[in-house]
């Protein structure tokens, strides 16, 4: 009986490679391989399923050459790969949702806490030897509660940070799938009617205090805000992104955080990550993370154990237990 293979371009934290171990044989490079030697490694015939990471780039032209039956991504988002290609080409692909909500959620709202009362200017402050007591106009910040707080996006994620919102006592509106507009009933809004309002994309960014992205990376949120968007929202506004970093024109918001435009941005996630848009580590109005979003154990853990068992299941043939294009095996 043929041992399966799996190519792992990236340990996984336990339990995710003890799991792969015990399915089949595992490649794990000491080095991560370069897109040259993973296109390689995928169109050899030897491989049966990668795991990769979002910063795998699984284009058409690698999809194409590749002989593997199934991609297991170690995150939510799956916008690394060509699924359109990978269905044709009977390769399924399998990733981790639902596992990183909370907190997820969690850093959106420090990100809003962290910009509204100048976290990072101030613990600069205090380290550089600046801080000589107390005064009356010191690193003064924005409030929290009572502000209003645009989501951009009305998912899982963006629901979570609905509920902590709320808890800040802050008035929240949101945009289910901006730039295009829809109606939402009651019903869909459940344990949010008469709490969370409902509004078109205009509105939202031209009446938030902060405004808050929970998209995923298509055609249509690449570039959602930029610099037309930027000039829509208030001057004393402040965005949040911990989506995926290409929904925001870097370039663009670099200039506006320059001029003033807007007050502050809390960014956790960059359009060319890991490189930074030039200018945009030197703005004091920002705060800026290392893509934390999932960085916690206990997530980071379970992402793990689920990659694992998506990479197991479709090594054994059967379909994983989060498909992401289930029509690529006509059995599915």
């Amino acid at each position: 009986m043929k041992v399966p293979r799996f190519l792992v371009t990236t340990p996984l934290p336990s339990p995710g490679m003890a799991i792969l171990a015990q399915a089949g044989e595992v490649i794990s490079p000491t080095t991560p391989p370069s897109p040259k030697e993973l296109h390689e490694y995928c169109a050899s015939g030897r491989i049966d399923v990668l795991v990769s990471q979002l910063s795998d780039q699984l284009d058409s032209s690698f999809l194409g050459d590749a002989r593997i039956a199934g991609i297991s991504n170690y995150a939510v988002g799956v916008n690394n790969i060509d699924l359109e290609t990978a269905t044709s080409r009977s390769i399924m692909v399998a990733n981790t949702p639902g596992i990183l909500t909370d907190a997820t959620a969690d850093l959106a709202m420090l990100l809003v806490l962290g910009t509204a009362r100048r976290v990072v200017e101030a613990d600069k402050f205090i380290r550089d030897g600046e801080f000589v007591g107390w005064k009356p106009d010191l690193l003064l910040g924005w409030d929290v509660s009572g502000r209003t707080l645009g989501l951009a996006g009305f998912g899982r994620i963006a629901r979570a940070v609905a509920r902590r919102a709320l808890a800040f006592n802050m008035t929240v509106i949101a945009c289910p799938r901006p730039p295009r507009n829809r109606v939402v009933t009651e019903a869909e809004l459940g344990e949010f009617a008469g709490k969370v309002q409902i509004v078109e994309w205009q509105e939202l960014l031209e009446r938030s205090d902060f405004v808050s992205l929970h998209v995923p990376l298509t055609a249509d949120t690449h570039h959602l805000i930029d610099a037309a968007g930027l000039g829509e929202m208030k001057s004393t506004a402040i965005l949040i992104n911990t989506a995926r970093g290409p929904v925001v024109d870097e370039v663009a918001l670099v200039q506006a955080l320059r001029n003033g435009d807007i007050a502050s941005a809390g960014i956790d996630v960059y359009e060319n990550e890991p490189a930074l848009a030039p200018g945009l580590a030197e703005l004091p109005n920002s705060v800026l993370l290392p893509h934390l979003g999932s960085a916690t154990a206990p997530v980071r853990a379970e992402m793990a154990r689920v990659c694992a068992e998506n990479a197991a299941a479709m090594a054994r043939g059967d379909v994983p237990p989060f498909p992401v294009n289930p029509d690529a095996w006509p059995r599915a």
